[in-house]
């Protein structure tokens, strides 16, 4: 297990570069640099940005060497753990990610527990009912929260709860107007969280209870499910100690993708609902053509989703005795 743990990290090195070359190519040539943003935004607030100003911004940002000097540059600094400076905001990009990326785990690790606590109870009980009208209840509801796009539900939660009702904030972390005593701090902790989260989870959990769903359906048709029925356990027993256990494999190969979550969010549902998160960060960094934050973001992204495909085939190999890593 030790040296496919080394082989898999030193196999991360290559994957990395190759994401770095990338991504660094397809922003060189999008449209655009940091000074043109810089330039269209003092044009929209009344001022103007001189021709010499902007070249001399160029000069400083290192723009104007060819496409292979700046990405070394950015290489070397990389490799020392050095991601460079923001030009918007003029702070580490390590600074700049590490103030959202708490921001972004608190969201995301409250919609993934719902997700879980809603999805697998309920994949377990539409496989254990099946073909009944609850089961066709239920994928129906499966169906539909498959089908919903995430911006959609997003914007009408605000259209009807916060706009119309006005029971929930529409947009931040915090309230505007807050009161004081415990109550009030409490309910300002946790309103601002009653919107995005079910944003999220109400179309995570259509797909993890459909994973739920079909690996229950394979495990108790299993033999020793049924022997452990023959035997006289209780239905209780032969589910969640027999099939439920071993039902859960394929749903652990999914958890490594958590790990992009925590990292990026939702891009769609921060912008939303204007969260201080990494998803809202890269969306505005791609409008300011910030390339060493954007770097910076998909350089954490790509490692956190190596990281948790390990984790995910390292927790497989001790849930499943039957897989081993040579």
């Amino acid at each position: 297990m030790l040296a496919y743990i080394v082989r898999r990290l030193l196999w991360m090195i290559p994957l990395l570069l190759g994401v770095s070359v990338i991504c660094f190519g397809l922003l060189k040539n999008a449209p655009g640099d940091p000074v043109t943003a810089i330039r269209a935004q003092s044009r929209a607030s009344g001022a103007t940005l001189q021709a010499s100003d902007a070249a001399a911004l160029r000069e400083q940002y290192g723009l104007n060497d060819p496409i292979y000097v700046q990405y070394f540059d950015w290489l070397k600094l990389a490799a020392r753990g050095d991601f460079g400076y923001s030009f918007r905001q003029n702070a580490p990009v390590i600074d700049v990610i590490l103030q959202r990326l708490p921001n972004t785990a608190k969201l995301a690790g409250v919609s993934f527990l719902f997700t879980m606590l809603i999805a697998l109870p309920l994949g377990i009980l539409s496989a254990v009912k099946q073909y009944s009208k609850l089961d066709y209840v239920l994928t129906f509801v499966n169906f539909a929260g498959i089908s919903i796009p995430q911006f959609w539900l997003g914007l009408m939660l605000v259209y009807i709860f916060a706009v119309n009702l006005g029971w929930f904030p529409a947009t931040g972390m915090r309230s505007a107007d807050l009161e004081p005593g415990t109550f009030n701090k409490v309910k300002d902790v946790v309103l601002p969280y009653v919107l995005p989260v079910p944003s999220i989870t109400l179309v995570s959990i259509a797909g993890y209870m459909r994973y739920q769903r079909a690996a229950m359906l394979e495990v108790i048709r299993q033999d020793y499910v049924r022997t452990a029925r023959a035997k006289g356990l209780p239905e209780s027993a032969v589910i969640f100690k027999h099939a439920w256990r071993n039902a859960l494999i394929p749903i652990i190969t999914l958890l490594g993708y958590v790990f992009v979550i925590l990292v990026e969010g939702s891009v769609v549902i921060e912008n939303i609902f204007s969260w201080p998160g990494m998803g809202q960060l890269a969306v505005i960094s791609l409008q300011q053509r910030d390339y060493p934050v954007i770097m910076g973001i998909v350089l954490l992204s790509a490692t956190l989703i190596l990281l948790g495909t390990l984790l995910s085939d390292i927790i497989y190999a001790i849930v499943d005795p039957r897989v081993r890593y040579d």
